[in-house]
């Protein structure tokens, strides 16, 4: 093998050339597994030739189709045996198991899993068949027995910083009031979504000036759970306070979650959950329930406070409690962006990926 001075800073090259590497992202829709892929491959850019296959992710190169993708892969890269492609999603999987398998071309498979929970059986067929597996926590990685390294999902910090001024960037947001509380993700129940509006029913009559934002899309089939929220906020007299803005564009969240004053994430199961990492490295708190990876992030209280069982009861003291106190919240609101910037950073994530590549590749 020959490599070029460059792979000294990082670059991994072949005769002058950077390797490509396959990234699949086939989902229609901007999911969490879409802002962990997006903040990993925009970190692998300077390293490798990403071709993204399917459809588009913020930062990162014009997506190629599946097509191309298998028409791209038929040789082997220079001084390698296969190419990489890292795959994220069920259906992925199968499309590159397609490829290996039925079309035998030169291709290896990586596939990341934040599950803290046994797979059903045909995912397990599926990751099984993998050539290796990153699990984002070491809970998911004893349910997943193939597993070659555990890397926790980390958070871009220059993309998500903390603002200026927090009052002046939830004023530019648009939203009414003169601070705001959101929960983001997608609404469902497995979310939390309910919880988090229980707590902004018994939480913004004791906040003046603070607005709720529920941002996130429901599916077809969670749209009368979404009727159920609204009619919900509404008999309390807060549709004005509580609002439900959809989905926002990935390229707008940073600067809508640096104008928060806190992010809260009470879900009933969460495999890892990246929205907390967002806020902290905006130097916003979180209250958060007690699954995913958010006791981690928390530090024991220096980031964020974790309410048992997701209550929103609980939250709604700790909410209140938080917002209440200025000293508290400085010292927390600076512990996140500390935490993010030093223990959950995209770039270590990258990093540790990019070794799994490295050693599937020198095993070949």
């Amino acid at each position: 093998m020959s490599t070029d001075p460059s792979a000294r800073h990082g670059t991994t090259s072949v005769h002058g050339a950077r390797l490509p590497l396959f990234v699949l992202n086939m989902h229609r829709n901007f999911t969490g597994v879409s802002a962990t892929a997006a903040a990993v491959t925009h970190q692998q850019l300077d390293r490798y030739d990403v071709k993204l296959v399917g459809r588009a992710l913020p930062g990162c190169p014009a997506p190629i189709s599946f097509m191309q993708a298998l028409l791209l892969s038929r040789q082997p890269p220079p001084g390698r045996k296969f190419h990489i492609w890292h795959v994220r999603r069920n259906p992925e999987m199968r499309a590159g198991i397609f490829a290996r398998d039925i079309l035998r071309l030169p291709v290896k498979l990586v596939f990341t899993t934040a599950a803290q929970r046994r797979h059903s059986l045909v995912p397990r067929w599926l990751i099984s068949r993998m050539d290796a597996v990153v699990a984002t926590t070491p809970e998911a990685a004893a349910h997943v027995p193939e597993s070659r390294a555990v890397v926790p999902h980390g958070v871009d910090i220059d993309r998500f910083q903390p603002a200026p001024s927090r009052s002046d960037a939830w004023v530019g947001t648009g939203y009414p009031g003169t601070a705001g509380i959101a929960a983001i993700g997608r609404i469902r129940e497995e979310k939390g979504t309910d919880r988090f509006v229980t707590a902004m029913i018994n939480t913004l009559p004791h906040l003046a000036g603070y607005t709720a934002l529920v941002v996130g899309k429901a599916a077809p089939e969670h749209m009368q759970f979404l009727a159920r929220l609204k009619a919900q906020v509404a008999a309390a007299g807060l549709s004005e306070r509580i609002l439900f803005p959809g989905e926002i564009d990935a390229a707008g969240m940073p600067d809508l979650v640096s104008g928060l004053s806190l992010l809260v994430a009470l879900p009933r199961y969460e495999g890892y959950g990246v929205t907390p990492l967002e806020a902290m490295a905006c130097g916003v708190p979180f209250v958060a329930s007690d699954t995913g990876w958010f006791e981690q992030f928390s530090g024991g209280g220096a980031a964020g406070v974790v309410v048992p069982g997701g209550d929103p009861q609980a939250a709604t003291e700790q909410i209140i409690a938080l917002l209440s106190d200025p000293s508290r919240y400085q010292a927390m609101a600076e512990s996140a962006r500390s935490r993010a910037t030093e223990q959950f950073s995209v770039t270590a994530e990258a990093d540790a990926i990019n070794a799994v590549y490295e050693a599937l590749w020198s095993q070949g």
